[in-house]
């Protein structure tokens, strides 16, 4: 870490007011120079527990960053993370207010629901298969506090791996489901074509992706617990929302899921 305790207080603190106001703030690495992907994980995790000292309670972690051609705009070489919290699911087929996020955006992703715990290091797709309980086609909500998404790793990461909600549909027994790297998606807005991908999309494998998860969580000592959901990363590029619009995510072996922007 390069910041001092009470610089990293600070970015939590704007960040905070960012999401509350839904007024996006400029980079956290210009606004705090030297600011670090340890000092941005640190602004996280407080950030975090402060919503969970207020009354929230952790349903999962999402994983971005999978794609290599997001990881080639950052200039990374691996995901990042962020936490799921109660007050972000949202119901499939509902509603969901734009106005209270900065600039969102949505993404298709096949989400995972865990039947048993997963700790790393060294988890393997295999564990992850034999961990999961079921998976669901999902959308997640992907928002920047950072103002018109100038975002480098550490923006992204101190801002919650950019997370902001997400909506589930039907869950699948995993003995059911399509091998996940073959499952296609289609993404409608307003009943238009926007988007199509694949599970390769996720590392190869979108359990490789929970994989990694596990794996790096173990550092923070966190376990991946059983009932506990994970996104693992967009199939799609992931457009641009505003209020009157619907989106649909059409999953082949998995069914649709949905949700307005009102």
């Amino acid at each position: 870490m390069t910041l001092t305790a009470p610089q990293r207080a600070r970015a939590r603190r704007l960040l905070r007011e960012a999401e509350r106001r839904a007024t996006p703030i400029d980079p956290l690495t210009e606004l705090l120079p030297g600011l670090d992907t340890a000092d941005a994980y640190a602004v996280q995790q407080g950030n975090i527990a402060e919503r969970l000292a207020a009354g929230a309670t952790i349903v999962g972690h999402k994983v971005g960053l999978t794609s290599a051609a997001m990881q080639r705009l950052l200039g990374v070489a691996e995901p990042d993370f962020g936490h799921l919290l109660d007050d972000m699911v949202h119901r499939d087929g509902g509603a969901v207010r734009a106005g209270r996020y900065c600039a969102p955006r949505i993404e298709p992703e096949i989400c995972f629901r865990l039947a048993a715990p997963l700790r790393g290091p060294g988890v393997t797709v295999a564990d992850v298969l034999a961990a999961t309980e079921a998976v669901a086609p999902a959308l997640e909500i992907v928002d920047s506090r950072i103002r018109d998404w100038k975002i480098t790793l550490a923006d992204t990461v101190a801002d919650n791996a950019s997370s902001a909600g997400l909506v589930v549909g039907a869950w699948t027994p995993l003995a059911e489901v399509p091998d996940l790297p073959a499952v296609l998606v289609d993404l409608l807005v307003d009943g238009e074509h926007v988007a199509s991908g694949s599970g390769r999309e996720v590392l190869g494998h979108p359990a490789a992706a929970v994989a990694w998860l596990a794996d790096t969580l173990s550092a923070f000592d966190i376990t991946l617990e059983p009932g506990h959901v994970v996104l693992p990363g967009a199939m799609t590029t992931a457009p641009f929302v505003t209020a009157g619009q619907k989106v649909e995510a059409r999953f082949s072996g998995l069914g649709p899921v949905s949700v307005s922007f009102v």
